[in-house]
């Protein structure tokens, strides 16, 4: 797994851990320090005293790739108030009616927009690169078929007698076996059957993981595939903090309108305040507009639960990058035009193609094809690739935000956020949405 964390640190009382060795260094003079295939080079003040507060280092590998470095960083360090009536539980009325909070990274200075002003703030010259990710109905709702039952208790006798099973998939493995969240979890063991609608469709556990996680095998008893039948019987994957069943508007609406390649359980969220006409009002401008595909999973979404950030392991989602798109990012980058993202999954392909591009010692700027994204960007991480971003506003303690952090300074983006909040704005999904750049 390559989680790219810290670069460059301040280290204080001139200690610096190193962590690929797993000891201390005590650093106490300015020589270049080498421990296997490390250095760590120290920076002398202007004065050429060394001092007790704080010294700059930059531990730098030998083959020319990031070092990671175990700087903590506490998950309230990315926490602020927002009172719950502002998450948007339902969508505008109008994709672009949503607000725009327009942000300079660099100073952190920040202005009210509408989402409908876009194409009047860009420049003219970048390239937009978009996640063309089609959400599925990932949410499944059947019945235990028996096969392993255990004998109930008085505490879970209607639940017996129901069989209620609720599935969520996570990640395809075929296109008939699946990785989902499985509740009541504990009830589910290896060989277990689960039956759906009226047992057209069904699931084997095959498999148990941690934490509700099952590998399932469905099958289907008629002539509709597998795929056919989730988008019959499922429904739509709505975030838990939307307080309310999903509805068939919902299979529109968190969707965005270049949606293409189903497999996502989540809507890559920075898409959803696009029209048609916003699209062609864009383009109209001269803009170039170019697709990946990231398939949104638990890797995008799934809460921190430790205390600091390195505690966190990222689940993969899989993206491709097309040779196509590949070479209009490298001649956008060559002719110095900025590339600007999309959503924080379009970054986060982006990211982890231009990290395997300088591993494989490729001299483009990012790696073509399919790949599994398992990159964690926290604040210190060297952006390679993404100039600009469009996201929505998110979750407190959430990797998301930490991406949003690392991009535009933490300082910066809870000012703004808190300008949010102050100001009305809606959060998350269904919410309004920030421009960076």
């Amino acid at each position: 797994m390559r989680i790219i964390k810290y670069e460059c640190v301040f280290v204080k009382y001139e200690i610096a851990i190193l962590l690929s060795v797993f000891k201390f260094l005590f650093v106490n003079n300015l020589q270049p320090l080498e421990l296997g295939q490390w250095t760590a080079h120290i920076q002398p003040p202007a004065n050429g005293k060394l001092s007790i507060e704080e010294q700059f280092v930059c531990f730098v590998s030998l083959s020319r790739f990031a070092v990671r470095l175990p700087f903590l960083m506490r998950l309230d360090e990315l926490d602020y108030h927002l009172p719950r009536e502002q998450i948007a539980q339902r969508p505008l009325d109008r994709r672009e009616a949503s607000r725009l909070l327009f942000m300079d990274r660099s100073s952190g200075l920040f202005e009210d927009q509408f989402f409908a002003e876009f194409p009047s703030l860009l420049r003219g010259d970048e390239l937009l690169v978009f996640n063309n990710a089609r959400v599925i109905p990932a949410r499944l709702f059947g019945r235990r078929a028996g096969v392993q039952s255990q004998p109930p208790s008085r505490a879970t006798r209607s639940e017996h007698l129901t069989g209620k099973v609720e599935i969520f998939l996570t990640r395809e493995l075929d296109p008939e076996t699946w990785e989902a969240l499985v509740r009541p979890g504990r009830k589910m063991q290896v060989g277990e059957r689960v039956l759906f609608g009226e047992g057209e469709l069904e699931a084997e556990v095959l498999a148990r993981g941690q934490l509700g996680m099952r590998t399932l095998r469905f099958i289907s008893h008629d002539q509709s595939s597998i795929s056919q039948h989730f988008e019959r019987l499922g429904h739509v994957p709505l975030p838990p903090y939307i307080d309310r069943a999903d509805e068939t508007s919902d299979r529109e609406r968190y969707q965005t309108v270049f949606a293409k390649r189903p497999g996502a359980i989540a809507a890559p969220t920075a898409g959803l305040h696009f029209s048609t006409e916003i699209l062609e009002k864009i383009r109209a401008r001269g803009v170039e507009i170019c697709e990946l595909t990231l398939h949104v999973g638990l890797g995008t979404f799934q809460p921190i639960h430790g205390e600091t950030l390195e505690s966190h392991v990222m689940h993969a989602e899989s993206y491709e990058i097309l040779a196509e798109t590949a070479d209009r990012i490298q001649a956008a980058r060559d002719a110095g035009r900025p590339i600007l993202a999309i959503g924080t999954t379009a970054v986060r392909a982006l990211e982890d193609a231009a990290l395997r591009a300088a591993e494989s010692g490729s001299a483009n700027l990012v790696l073509s094809g399919k790949a599994e994204a398992r990159l964690f960007i926290v604040p210190g991480f060297r952006f390679r690739v993404v100039k600009g971003l469009l996201t929505n506003f998110h979750l407190p303690r959430s990797t998301l935000l930490a991406l949003v952090c690392a991009f535009a300074g933490r300082e910066h983006v809870l000012a703004a956020y808190n300008h949010a909040v102050e100001a009305g704005y809606r959060f998350y999904s269904y919410g309004d949405c920030q421009l960076i750049r």
